[in-house]
């Protein structure tokens, strides 16, 4: 039997983990402003994309708030009340892989519509950051995939339905993983590449903008149908 290799985690990751323990032991109070980008990657001794990266990943998990133009806040929450994110081990088959691009459809897509109905200038301008750091990160190691991950949680907070945010943050993992495996697909891919998958985001982005909402919902369909062609070509 051939197991697969244990990859150790990347700079980002165990940024988002150090912070992520400060907020879980108390250092780090509900409220509290986080450093700059530029302090944060100076304490750590990593690249500003490195922590922004890291961000993403907190802002996904509803453990911290990102403010354009104020920062990085922690946001207020019952220890009680949360509920870690599903495993990734139930994907162990191919049903498994199509019933979450199912669930994404079926989700994601509404999502969007909702988002080009309701969302403010607050939710275009986190947004529009968001892909600015996804077109910054089309060259790096890592793909980007937190700030894929955050643009996708963006969209469902812009539709200011908070129970659609609470579930898409229980099954960030899970959409982590074919986050991943999608932006890696496109980048070795020669019929695909990263830029088309940046391209698809922003028709997105543009629809919501513009609150179109059949365009929303088509934007995200045909990157959610492009994404499940691209993962079953390869895996199902």
């Amino acid at each position: 039997m051939q197991y697969q290799k244990i990859q150790s985690k990347k700079i980002y990751e165990k940024v988002a983990d150090a912070l992520e323990t400060s907020i879980l032991d108390g250092s780090l109070q509900p409220g509290d402003r986080l450093d700059s980008v530029e302090k944060l990657a100076q304490n750590f001794s990593v690249s500003r994309s490195a922590v922004r990266e890291a961000l993403s990943a907190l802002k996904a998990k509803g453990l911290l708030d990102i403010r354009q133009g104020e920062g990085s806040f922690v946001n207020h929450f019952d220890a009680s009340q949360i509920i870690f994110p599903i495993t990734q081990s139930i994907l162990m088959k191919k049903e498994d892989v199509q019933h979450l691009l199912e669930m994404r459809q079926i989700i994601e897509v509404g999502s969007a519509g909702s988002a080009a109905i309701h969302r403010t200038d607050e939710d275009i301008l986190a947004l529009q950051e968001i892909l600015n750091t996804m077109k910054e990160s089309l060259t790096h190691s890592g793909f980007g995939e937190m700030n894929d991950l955050a643009f996708h949680a963006a969209v469902a907070q812009a539709s200011h339905n908070p129970l659609l945010t609470t579930f898409l943050n229980q099954v960030s993992e899970l959409m982590l993983e074919t986050i991943r495996d999608t932006r890696k697909l496109y980048l070795y891919t020669k019929k695909e590449t990263l830029q088309t998958l940046y391209d698809e985001h922003l028709m997105i982005f543009e629809a919501i903008v513009a609150q179109d909402f059949s365009k929303a919902q088509q934007a995200m369909k045909i990157h959610l149908d492009n994404v499940e062609a691209l993962l079953a070509e390869a895996f199902l």
